[in-house]
């Protein structure tokens, strides 16, 4: 590998930048980053995958064009949190639950397992970092970016979740990116498309938002992505975590001792592009102490953040020093990935990875090297699953009475978006349900029903015995056709009401005749909760939240 010295201006300050492209393919836009522009770093996402042999073929590809160039490995990641944000989602790669559902769980050590299955099959495919885990503390009901992405709102158990997670992922040679600090999970406004503040004095910071981050830092996580929020008690200017020294040298290097590689979201978000503009936010983030910086989408920003950086070098404005310390700790982590290539083993004992968490201990799975890694892979999402559903009260309407009819209400979610993936349409509950037993019908409706569309299915269903409304919210506030569907059903129905992500509708709802959690609508949890709703499984899930 190439020594600093080695590396002209140029290359240095590309190795700074993680940047997205639009293809499946080597198109122009990465293959000017990658030869022109000597970037470090790459993200796919889903628009980039076809296939897990297609992706495998595409990081390959990369990274030979990168060494062709003669510049250093690249740092490949993507977004695979589990759950409901999984940019890789087809068969190859495992569908592992989301944070909220791990947490309903109460146990770290599924969360490990986790880690290692998605770890073993991203470093498969040429993949070197993974922009998980979440440990952002959701304490908002409304909060419209985070919610199931969190472990859950108790700090202890997002901590120990996040540690295993990071166990997990290193143990495979993957990095892990603790995301977002100082903390995103008591907020009200998706950073996304505005500006956010967490108002809170430092004491109740420490508490809450920081915890989780301490411990990940003590668990020796390699990369930690900023928030684009501001912090009042640290950062007394108006301007988000992302471009404040305070929070990133002040706080987290210098009070917190993190030695690793700090990574902003990305800065093509409207919390930091409209009032500063890509090309000044990345400036300012490496003044305030950001290693890499990662832009997206546009080709035109990427270059715009480039040679914005360049200029501050020539200028003065920011000193070839400081482009070194960042160059550093990308560069000694690029030689730390080259030695983990065939380390497939967890480090860290149970006993200093949850100290002090109220936890229970994590254990390395030895059986998964000696046996069939799908089979051991759907034996534990079944496990988890079945463990992580949550009956949160139940007036004798489950399990469900097998002489009687059963008429199912399933939103489907049609649109992907960064947050939401659309398995409501590989298998629906009520599909599920016909393969144990007959008499189900069903009705699907979109996410935003209208209220004409909601009072059709209220003609249709008048004579059903038992009646299963689906809810699904992806962030804030229980959609209104959703909740007037729910309310005038409940006037003439014990209705069993089965929130599939957001475990808060039940606060914008009557109290239905029994309420379950799933916390996701993947396929694995709704051939679980089938078999919960018949009778042929007891869940154990806990809520991770209080439902206030």
């Amino acid at each position: 590998m190439k020594l600093l010295n080695d590396l002209t201006l140029e290359q240095k300050v590309g190795q700074l930048l993680m940047c997205g492209f639009h293809s499946q393919h080597a198109d122009e836009q990465i293959t000017r980053l990658i030869r022109d522009y000597h970037v470090g770093g790459v993200i796919y996402f889903r628009r980039n995958v076809e296939s897990v042999d297609q992706l495998t073929r595409l990081s390959a590809e990369l990274q030979d064009m990168a060494a062709e160039a003669g510049a250093l490995p690249l740092m490949i990641s993507v977004d695979q949190e589990g759950g409901m944000v999984a940019r890789i989602d087809q068969e190859g790669m495992t569908q592992v639950p989301g944070n909220m559902a791990l947490g309903a769980t109460g146990n770290p050590e599924y969360t490990l397992e986790c880690a290692q299955i998605l770890g073993r099959e991203l470093k498969s495919i040429g993949i070197d970092m993974n922009l998980a885990p979440v440990v952002d503390v959701n304490n908002n009901p409304l909060n419209p970016v985070i919610g199931v992405r969190s472990y859950g709102e108790h700090a202890e158990s997002v901590a120990a979740h996040g540690v295993a997670a990071i166990t997990g992922y290193q143990s495979q040679g993957i990095a892990a990116t603790a995301k977002h600090f100082p903390g995103h999970g008591d907020t009200a406004v998706d950073s996304h498309l505005g500006m956010v503040t967490v108002p809170h004095d430092r004491n109740r910071l420490e508490q809450m938002e920081l915890l989780p981050f301490r411990k990940a830092i003590e668990a020796g996580v390699d990369a930690i992505m900023t928030a684009h929020v501001m912090f009042p008690s640290i950062e007394p200017e108006p301007i988000p975590a992302t471009l404040s020294h305070k929070v990133l040298t002040g706080l987290l290097r210098e009070e917190m001792g993190f030695e690793g590689i700090i990574i902003t979201d990305c800065l093509e978000m409207h919390a930091i592009s409209k009032p500063y503009g890509v090309a000044e936010a990345a400036v300012r983030a490496v003044e305030a102490g950001a290693d890499l910086i990662l832009v997206s989408h546009t080709l035109h920003d990427q270059v715009a953040a480039l040679e914005g950086i360049y200029e501050a070098v020539r200028t003065g404005r920011i000193s070839e020093e400081v482009i070194h310390q960042a160059l550093e700790r990308i560069m000694t982590w690029k030689r730390k990935r080259r030695g983990q290539q065939n380390d497939h083993l967890v480090s860290l004992k149970a006993s200093e990875t949850f100290e002090g968490a109220d936890a229970e201990p994590v254990k390395n799975n030895e059986s998964t090297e000696s046996s069939d890694p799908s089979e051991l892979n759907e034996s534990t999402l079944f496990m988890i699953a079945s463990n992580s559903i949550t009956i949160v009260h139940n007036d004798g309407l489950l399990p469900l009475d097998p002489e009687k009819d059963v008429y199912v209400i399933w939103p489907e979610v049609v649109q992907r978006t960064e947050v939401d993936e659309p398995w409501s349409h590989t298998e629906s509950l009520g599909m599920a349900l016909s393969q144990l037993r007959g008499r189900v019908r069903e009705h699907k409706i979109t996410t935003q029903p209208t209220y004409d569309e909601a009072d059709r299915i209220l003609a249709d269903v008048s004579e059903s015995e038992q009646v299963i409304v689906c809810t699904y919210t992806s962030a804030g506030h229980l959609p209104k056709g959703q909740q007037y569907l729910v309310e005038k059903l409940s006037k003439n129905h014990s209705l069993i009401v089965i929130a599939l992500r957001n475990p808060y509708d039940l606060l914008e709802i009557s109290r239905p005749g029994s309420y379950v959690c799933t916390y996701e609508n993947t396929p694995a949890v709704v051939r679980v909760l089938s078999h919960v709703l018949t009778g042929g499984l007891q869940p154990t899930g806990s809520l991770p939240v209080r439902l206030r």
